[in-house]
């Protein structure tokens, strides 16, 4: 037995350095976990695909591929591929629509076990909100926004205009008419003309709502052919048409931050995360000539603006749900923002979303706007966003999974009347037959 004994402890002590350099070897060449991440084309999700190195070289064992699409059609790709179970993508960047309807699908996995450092309670509560249901987090926030007017305070020094603290869309249609310079290819306003629930739609949603209109009544009935619908829509169609640049249907949030950033705008309405691009960006050549003021209002103040979030979830189709959560909260922490503030200064740090940043000292240096964005975002009220009782919550968007298809629709229809195609009536005599069709056939109504 003691022979036997010493020929098996010799046999497995010759073995031992082989295991451990399989285990070694099996280690070593570990392919790393690859996280595909779906985003969209904007210049907040750009620089975090530039300085996402940093998070790659802290974790070899996660490799980050990404996609990046235009608004639009990043939109489509994500739908599809969630509706569907494909797992093309690990992480996805949807907003404050998605993020409750499919979690009530079942197609997102919830944000659990978070890092503790990672400071939950540090999200705006709007924001968090905007991602919650049932009690549990679907996403993480990279940045929100809510919506502002942006002007030109030299050209309105210029022409001898004055901001009033509470511009209405009377208001901001005279200042386009004297802003408006052909000759030196600047338009008095420039707006989001490009069709889509999230393009167009999303500054139209807010006029609708401060116009007094909304898209059903308290039974689900299309309302899109109201006197109230008519006049907000012939506002934006005639502001762009008389005041707007050339080209404006093919206009989304990009175009527009383009045009003002170049001197081109005299006035533009559209997201508040702009403001850290066209005061602190490189790109700006209106840097020190811009003033801010809210969204404008015309019957009441109730939608005026928006509540946005771009955020990052985890499609349950997923194979890589850990690591895609790893990212996520790396991407939406504190610590990115310091590197960002780091990198390209506190001006372009991702806004709206943790209440340190609003307290920072040096983001209230770099970012004279910081105060009336927090506060437009945190009274940006979903639950109460039109003049009459709604069966609905959403302020530029309904919060029901026909609205996706519904508002691109009508958002199609209305940037047909922009065109000069049809007429604003025309448009929504359209709309309202659409949507009376889509709501029969969800059976919201008979």
């Amino acid at each position: 037995m003691k022979r036997r004994s010493i020929r098996a402890s010799s046999f497995s002590a010759a073995l031992a350095p082989l295991s451990l350099l399989a285990v070694f070897c099996g280690s070593a060449w570990a392919a790393p976990v690859t996280v595909n991440i779906a985003t969209i084309n904007n210049p907040d999700m750009i620089e975090l695909q530039k300085l996402s190195s940093n998070f790659e070289t802290a974790n070899p064992d996660i490799k980050l591929r990404w996609v990046v699409l235009e608004e639009n059609v990043l939109r489509q790709r994500v739908t599809t591929d969630i509706a569907t179970g494909s797992g093309q993508f690990d992480l996805m960047t949807i907003g404050a629509y998605e993020a409750p309807i499919w979690a009530k699908k079942g197609w997102l996995a919830p944000m659990e076990g978070l890092p503790a450092n990672y400071d939950e309670a540090d999200l705006i509560k709007t924001v968090r909100e905007g991602l919650t249901e049932g009690g549990k987090l679907y996403a993480l926030p990279f940045y929100a926004e809510s919506s502002m007017t942006y002007y030109r305070k030299d050209l309105f020094a210029e022409k001898g205009l004055k901001m009033p603290e509470h511009p209405t869309f009377q208001d901001i249609a005279g200042f386009a008419e004297k802003l408006t310079d052909k000759q030196n290819g600047i338009a008095g306003i420039c707006l989001r003309g490009r069709a889509g629930w999230g393009e167009n739609m999303a500054l139209v949603g807010t006029m609708v709502n401060t116009f007094g209109a909304r898209w059903f009544d308290e039974k689900w009935q299309p309302q899109l052919n109201s006197p109230e619908w008519k006049n907000a829509v012939t506002t934006y169609v005639d502001l762009l048409r008389k005041y707007g640049p050339q080209g404006a249907t093919s206009n989304g949030f990009n175009e527009n931050l383009v045009l003002f950033s170049s001197g081109k705008c005299g006035m533009w309405i559209d997201a508040t995360v702009a403001a850290g691009m066209i005061y602190s960006s490189k790109e700006s050549k209106v840097v020190g000539k811009v003033a801010f003021a809210p969204s404008p209002v015309a019957v009441t103040p109730k939608g005026s603006h928006w509540l946005w979030i771009w955020s990052l979830a985890i499609p349950k189709s997923s194979k890589s749900q850990d690591a895609a959560k790893k990212f996520a909260a790396w991407a939406t922490s504190k610590e990115y923002v310091q590197l960002v503030a780091k990198e390209k200064g506190w001006g372009l740090v991702p806004p709206g979303t943790r209440m340190s940043t609003y307290a920072s000292p040096e983001y209230k240096k770099a970012a004279p706007y910081s105060d009336f964005v927090l506060n437009a975002i945190q009274s940006a009220d979903t639950k109460d966003a039109t003049l009459q009782k709604v069966p609905y919550t959403g302020i530029q968007f309904v919060t029901i999974p026909e609205f996706q298809s519904l508002g691109t629709v009508v958002g199609q229809a209305i940037a047909g009347a922009l065109a000069g195609k049809s007429t604003v009536d025309a448009a929504l005599q359209t709309s309202q037959a659409q949507a009376d069709r889509v709501m029969r056939q969800g059976r919201y109504i008979k």
